[in-house]
C-alpha cells in the first residue's frame, strides 16, 4: 500500500514537471505571474527551473533512490505549493485553474489545495513508515549490510 502511495506521489511530480517541461517556459511564466507572488527578476527562474526539480524529485521518489532526501524534496515542493495556493485564495485573485499540471490537467485552485494538503499528509505517512515505503526502491536493492568492527 505504501509502495502504490509512494509511486502515485512520485507520478504526480513528473506528470507536472514533464508538461510543463515540453511546453514553452513562457506558459508557466503566465501562471507563475498570475500568483503575484514573486518579484519580476524570480518568475522566469521559478518558471524555468521549478518543471525540472519536479520531474527529477518525482524521478526519484518513484525510484525510491535517496529515500529520505527525495520526500524532503516532495515535501518541500508541496508545502511550497500550498502557501502558493493558500496565498492566492486568501487574496482572492481571480484564478480559474490553479496551473499545476501546465496544459495536460485544469484543476480549480479550491481543490488543489485539498490534493496538495492530502499528498502533503501521505509524504509525513512515508516518512513515518519508511521500512514499508522502501519496498521495492533501489535504495532497499542497493543498501548494503554494516561491516562489524
Amino acid at each position: 500500500m505504501l509502495v502504490i502511495l509512494r509511486i502515485f506521489i512520485g507520478l504526480v511530480l513528473l506528470v507536472s514537471g514533464f508538461d510543463k517541461i515540453i511546453s514553452p517556459y513562457q506558459n508557466f511564466l503566465y501562471v507563475i505571474q498570475a500568483y503575484q507572488m514573486f518579484p519580476d527578476w524570480l518568475e522566469k527562474f521559478v518558471a524555468i527551473c521549478v518543471p525540472w526539480v519536479e520531474l527529477m524529485v518525482g524521478i526519484f521518489v518513484i525510484l525510491g533512490l535517496w529515500f529520505n532526501w527525495s520526500l524532503k524534496g516532495a515535501l518541500l515542493l508541496f508545502t511550497c505549493f500550498i502557501v502558493i495556493v493558500g496565498q492566492a485564495l486568501l487574496r482572492h485573485l481571480p484564478l480559474d485553474q490553479c496551473g499545476c499540471f501546465g496544459s495536460a490537467i485544469h484543476i480549480p485552485v479550491q481543490h488543489i489545495i485539498v490534493f496538495d494538503s492530502l499528498m502533503l499528509l501521505s509524504i509525513f505517512w512515508l516518512m513515518r513508515h519508511p521500512f514499508k515505503a522502501k519496498k521495492l526502491s533501489l535504495d532497499q536493492y542497493l543498501d548494503l549490510p554494516n561491516p562489524r568492527r
